[in-house]
C-alpha cells in the first residue's frame, strides 16, 4: 500500500489565546499541495522504518522518538493488537520547516497502517489518536483545504481554493517550534473572517487582511526567513508572500505556473543552496493506493 503525504501550508495562521495548560489556541486556514512525501507499507512481523529521499539524512528511523514510529505504536495500543508492518518513508520535504512533514507522515502512517491491519476506524478516531502525537496531525489526516482552530483538534472543510500556483522557498534551517513560540510576544489576534473566494484575485485580497502571527517571531529565531521572503516578494508576478506554520518554509502565490516556475529558476540561480520549487494545492484528499 501507498500514500502520499502532502505538503501542509497555513495560509493564515492567527493565534487566539493560550489555554492554562501552555498549550496555544489557533484560527488557520490550510492547504495541501501536490508535492509531498510518501509512505508505503508492507506486512511484516515487526514495526520497521526505512527512510530515503533527499532529505533522509534529516531523520534516523530507528529513533524512538520518530513521529511515524510513534504513530504506529499508538494506534497499535488503541486497537488493543500487536501487529507489525515494514514503513518506507521516501522524504521529499525538508525537516522542521513548517509544512507539516513530519505531521503529515504520522497522519499517512495512521491512515495506512489502519487499512493495512483491518482496523477500520473513521478518520475522527484517527485523529484522536494523532492529536498526541502533534497538533498537526488532525488536519492533515483531513487531508483536504479546511479551517483549524482550537489546539488542532478541531478541523472544517472548506471550499477549494481557485486555481492558482505555490511557490515554496527554504533557506535550510531546521526552525523549532517551541523556539517560536517562546520567541514570540503574548499578543493575540482575533479569529479571521473567511468566505469562498470566487477567483485568484479576490483570493488574495482576503488573504492580505490574515496574517501569520508567528512570522516576527520565526523571523527572530532564524533570519533567513526573512531573506526568503525578500525573495519571494521581489518575484514577478507573486501577490502574496508569507511564512507557512512555525517555520522556516514560505510561500509565494502565483497566478499560473509559468509565472512561478519563472519564479523558481530565478531564486534558484540567486540561492542554489536554498529548496525551491513549485506546486499547486490539490482540490481533494490523496487516497491510499493498493497493489
Amino acid at each position: 500500500m501507498t500514500l502520499d503525504a502532502p505538503a501542509k501550508i497555513n495560509l493564515f495562521l492567527h493565534v487566539n489565546g493560550r489555554r492554562e495548560d501552555g498549550y496555544h489556541l489557533l484560527d488557520s486556514l490550510v492547504g495541501f499541495t501536490e508535492l509531498g512525501d510518501r509512505l508505503v507499507a508492507e506486512p511484516g512481523d515487526d514495526l520497521t522504518l526505512r527512510i530515503n529521499g533527499p532529505f533522509a539524512s534529516g531523520l534516523d528511523g530507528s529513533d524512538t522518538d520518530n513521529l511515524i514510529l510513534r504513530a504506529a505504536r499508538l494506534l497499535r495500543d488503541a486497537s488493543g493488537i500487536r501487529a507489525g508492518a515494514v514503513l518506507t518513508l521516501t522524504k521529499n520535504l525538508p525537516v522542521s520547516s513548517g509544512i507539516g512533514g513530519g505531521s503529515a507522515d504520522a497522519a499517512a502512517a495512521l491512515r495506512i497502517l489502519s487499512r493495512l491491519w483491518c482496523l477500520d476506524l473513521d478518520d475522527a478516531r484517527l485523529s484522536e489518536i494523532g492529536l498526541s502525537v502533534g497538533a498537526d496531525v488532525p488536519v492533515c489526516i483531513a487531508g483536504a483545504s479546511c479551517r483549524m482552530t482550537g489546539i488542532g483538534e478541531t478541523v472544517t472543510p472548506v471550499d477549494p481554493f481557485p486555481p492558482c500556483a505555490v511557490v515554496l522557498v527554504n533557506g535550510g534551517e531546521a526552525v523549532a517550534t517551541p523556539s517560536v513560540f517562546a520567541a514570540r510576544e503574548e499578543i493575540f489576534s482575533d479569529s479571521a473572517a473567511w468566505s469562498r473566494p470566487v477567483g485568484f484575485d479576490t483570493f488574495v485580497a482576503a488573504l492580505q487582511d490574515c496574517a501569520n502571527d508567528l512570522s516576527a517571531a520565526a523571523c527572530t529565531v532564524s533570519p533567513i526567513i526573512d531573506d526568503a521572503l525578500t525573495e519571494l516578494t521581489r518575484s514577478d508576478g507573486c501577490a502574496l508572500a508569507r511564512l507557512s506554520g512555525s517555520g522556516g518554509t514560505c510561500f509565494g502565490l502565483f497566478a499560473d505556473s509559468a509565472t512561478a516556475e519563472a519564479a523558481v529558476a530565478s531564486i534558484r540561480a540567486r540561492h542554489p543552496d536554498w529548496w525551491c520549487t513549485a506546486t499547486r494545492f490539490r482540490e481533494h484528499r490523496v487516497e491510499i493506493q493498493t497493489g
